[in-house]
């Protein structure tokens, strides 16, 4: 009975007559039956303004692209490429990309056909970086050869550093197995500081979302993405906590105040009261923003002022890679780039992070920040530019 008639009924004195139990669940079967939560793929009912961003406002340089990738753990120095760079520059073109940085050339062999293909045939569109030699670190003499590897690099042509969170998560003392070797074990402050000599950037991811350190349990925001992928959690066993890789990598940073070192994913983009202290005390910091505008989109008045505070040493960045679709929040094309524009140039609110039909890292919407020009200007080139020394 609606309620109108309900209130109707009882003022007259009537009492409605229940329904049977047979035929409420057959109007409460929907309700009452189990959806699978994959399935579950809620519209919201929000009347909000949307905004098409086709080319960013001002050139773009991408700093953070896996367009080259390697097997680094297992020491080989082969290298593949998924997308011919042809296709990369179609959407360069349309998405006002003046230049991508491809983080992880390989090393040897592998970086020398990284740059062959990417940054030889095309210096004005694609810089490669250089990666350690993660497959020697146990070995002795490693400090020197690591630092021997960048003078080699740099000569080859590489113009950064990409330190994976293998370092810290993954690299062992037998490289697979044993002690983890922590980010600033004292072997790898030749390679640094080689760094600083060639004035190559770091560009160092370090630790994952807080999430991941966490039981994959009802309480967990990441439950989907971690009951997809299990073998992505760092809770339990010997894996040291979020806080302690963070501070790790804050060490190396103190202890080379030389080096230059971009902290991929914004270091902590779910604690930019953390990530503020570190840049406050290392003028030696940037950090870039890739995948990570679904955290960054939901704390808009946090982050507005962030990028108002830091718009000096903040780097633009997708974590972009050419094929795929298990990561559809970082694979290179147009919508990608689209919604990121959106992000940081519109006011728009509660729109996707990712082209995908399910959120992929939790369920959850964004707000644009609406960065004015001068902040836009710097994100999206000119902070990169410096660092990278280009014209």
């Amino acid at each position: 009975m609606k309620r109108r008639n309900l209130l109707r009924a009882l003022s007259a004195g009537f009492v409605p007559t229940p329904v049977p139990a047979q035929k409420a669940d057959a109007i409460t079967g929907a309700v009452k039956g189990s959806l699978p939560l994959t399935e579950f793929e809620p519209r919201s009912m929000l009347h909000v303004h949307e905004t098409q961003i086709d080319r960013a406002k001002y050139p773009v340089i991408d700093f953070h692209a896996h367009i080259s990738w390697g097997d680094n753990m297992a020491g080989k120095e082969s290298v593949s490429f998924p997308s011919p760079a042809s296709e990369l520059l179609a959407v360069m073109d349309r998405r006002n990309i003046r230049m991508m940085v491809d983080l992880t050339g390989g090393y040897g062999k592998g970086l020398e056909k990284s740059i062959a293909t990417l940054q030889k045939p095309h210096p004005d569109r694609f810089i490669v970086f250089t990666e350690p030699w993660w497959s020697k670190a146990p070995e002795p003499g490693y400090p020197q050869f690591q630092a021997d590897q960048i003078a080699r690099a740099h000569a080859a042509g590489a113009r950064g550093i990409k330190v994976l969170k293998t370092l810290g998560l993954y690299l062992r003392e037998n490289v697979t197995t044993g002690q983890l070797i922590k980010i600033d074990d004292k072997r790898f402050d030749p390679m640094w500081e080689a760094a600083a000599a060639y004035k190559m950037p770091i560009a160092i991811h370090t630790s994952d979302p807080e999430a991941f350190f966490l039981p994959i349990d009802r309480f967990n925001e990441r439950y989907e993405e971690l009951n997809a992928h299990p073998d992505w959690s760092f809770y339990g066993k010997d894996f040291p906590t979020n806080r302690e890789l963070q501070e790790a990598r804050r060490r190396v940073m103190q202890r080379h105040p030389r080096t230059q070192f971009v902290c991929l994913h914004v270091a902590d983009s779910e604690d930019l009261t953390y990530t503020s202290g570190l840049l406050d005390a290392l003028p030696n910091m940037s950090v870039e923003i890739g995948a990570r505008i679904g955290e960054l989109g939901r704390q808009p008045r946090a982050s507005r002022k962030f990028f108002d505070k830091y718009q000096d040493r903040i780097m633009f960045g997708t974590d972009a890679v050419p094929r795929g679709d298990e990561f559809p929040q970082q694979v290179f094309g147009d919508k990608l780039y689209q919604i990121y524009y959106r992000f940081l140039e519109t006011d728009d609110e509660y729109f996707d992070y990712a082209p995908s039909r399910i959120p992929p890292q939790g369920r959850w919407r964004i707000y644009g920040l609406g960065l004015p020009d001068q902040i836009l200007r710097k994100v999206y080139n000119d902070n990169a530019a410096r660092l990278l020394a280009l014209a």
